[in-house]
């Protein structure tokens, strides 16, 4: 921890010189959101690596992961951010400051050596923003929960297999640490970057400078009330209300009046419902549900909520209906207008384990029995798009970003790095031979599952190179468009 003077314990303090020259004061970003939001300062004397933040780091992480695995199974998802562990962790990081001792230790020579304490003084920021970062990864970096999870549930409750416990926790390690290889080998493009500003980040940054900031003296002396104070506002309002639409009131989750009105009617179900139709004149009112599967639209800008709303509008009120109604697509009419189930041609639901042998492999003779699977007009449409947005990302990242990705590519390490890069290259960087350890073992232990374990996962190995070539593709467009719109696309569920 080094030694740490009375003067700035924990203090956050504009250091002069830190990061930008006399020459380059006023340099900011060139994204108006991240001017309003970023500060361009840094102050390096500030205690990070802490025992207040690997304990409460930790704890958030593995609490946040249980919490968004246990909400998955729900019809309305309730996702839990890594904003709730940003705010429940501030008292207790004040708690942990004022209870724990002063007393200083010395680190025996194998770790370095020199002088650390439990207690370094006040909760600072830095250590805030880490917490919040080990909490992020529980939160599965905006996904919830870790997506192969869902293979070891449908190989157990869908298709009632065995798959043994150490299968599947490798099956889930493996998926989740390629990730962070894939991402340390990306952050020369879609990090550090000025344009690769990450919306929902700027979320998490406004949050810290309302918790860690004081107010000027000329706001405490206005009538207006400070952020902190509003925070506190917002967050009581919110806790409260959604006692009413989560548990006393579920009416509120999806008031759909066309059902209201016509509760006998098929079709004014089908276009009215929230939960199994078009949702046509319904309206919520939990947050919960509006932010469930795409999170805050207050988040995304503008333009990019907009494109979604417009997508939508032809996607579930022109497209979809015209193939339902109009054109009996396929025989859709058989079948409900939405649904993620599988079908017979006669409208029932299709015996998926009927046609799986033994080695969890498809029967020709049984499916053949069976007939072809069909899918609802929607859930087909979904299906549609998604693929057809892979060619879209591709063309809309090689228009609008290849020049840059190519020049990055060309001379990253000759041009202007982005102010707030600059102000990190005053820290020791993490090498790029981690990350690229890092993938390459996580790929050696996937190569273990399609092997030895091959009857439980029943992947081959081509397959898994099959797999990583595709991410590698499409992993740094997709994160090009995540980047700047806050939005994933759907071809990171295809994917």
């Amino acid at each position: 921890m080094g030694e740490i003077s009375a003067d700035d314990r924990g203090l956050s303090k504009e250091v002069p010189g830190v990061g930008v020259g006399d020459d380059e004061e006023e340099e900011t970003s060139p994204i108006e959101e991240v001017r309003l939001t970023v500060p361009s300062t840094d102050d390096p004397s500030l205690p990070v690596w802490t025992f207040r933040m690997w304990s409460i780091g930790l704890a958030s992480c593995a609490l946040l992961s249980f919490l968004n695995q246990f909400f998955m199974f729900r019809t309305e998802p309730l996702v839990v951010t890594q904003i709730t562990a940003q705010v429940a962790s501030l008292p207790v990081g004040h708690l942990m400051a004022r209870a724990l001792p002063r007393a200083r230790f010395r680190a025996p020579k194998l770790l370095g050596g020199g002088e650390w304490s439990l207690n370094p003084g006040p909760f600072n920021v830095k250590e805030h923003v880490l917490i919040s970062i080990f909490a992020n990864a529980g939160f599965a970096f905006g996904g919830g929960n870790a997506y192969a999870v869902s293979v070891v549930d449908i190989v157990r409750a869908f298709y009632h297999r065995h798959i043994s416990f150490f299968t599947a926790w490798l099956l889930v390690i493996t998926t989740q640490v390629l990730g962070y290889g894939w991402a340390g080998l990306m952050r020369k493009y879609v990090v550090e970057p000025a344009h690769m500003w990450w919306p929902a980040t700027l979320v998490q940054v406004s949050l810290f400078r309302a918790l860690h900031e004081k107010d000027d003296e000329r706001a405490q002396s206005s009538r207006q009330i400070s952020r902190s104070k509003f925070f506190m506002v917002a967050l009581a309002c919110s806790f409260a209300w959604y006692a009413v639409p989560g548990y006393l009131f579920p009416t509120l989750t999806s008031i759909s009046w066309v059902c209201w009105a016509f509760p006998k009617s098929v079709t004014a179900q089908q276009l009215g419902s929230g939960m199994r139709g078009l949702g046509l004149g319904a309206f919520t009112l939990d947050w919960s549900t509006v932010s469930s599967f795409l999170f805050s639209p207050l988040v995304s800008p503008f333009f990019a909520t907009f494109n979604v709303f417009i997508g939508y509008v032809f996607y579930v009120y022109i497209t979809v209906p015209i193939a339902y109604w109009g054109l009996n697509l396929s025989n859709a009419k058989t079948f409900p207008i939405f649904s993620s189930d599988l079908f017979m041609s006669n409208g029932t639901r299709y015996n998926v384990p009927s046609i799986v042998n033994g080695q969890f492999q498809l029967d020709e003779d049984a499916y053949a029995r069976s007939g072809g699977v069909n899918l609802s007009i929607f859930f087909a449409f979904t299906y549609g798009f998604g693929f057809a947005a892979v060619a879209a990302t591709i063309t809309h990242v090689a228009l609008f970003y290849g020049k840059e990705i190519y020049q990055r590519f060309k001379a990253s390490v000759k041009e202007r790095p982005d102010i707030h890069t600059k102000l990190m290259k005053r820290y020791a960087d993490i090498p790029g031979w981690w990350f690229g350890s890092l993938m390459a073992l996580s790929v050696a232990a996937s190569l273990l599952l399609c092997t030895v374990l091959k009857r439980e996962v029943q992947l081959p190995w081509w397959g898994l190179i099959f797999a990583c070539g595709i991410g590698f593709i499409f992993t740094l467009p997709i994160s090009i468009i995540s980047a700047t719109t806050n939005q994933a696309n759907a071809c990171s569920e295809c994917d």
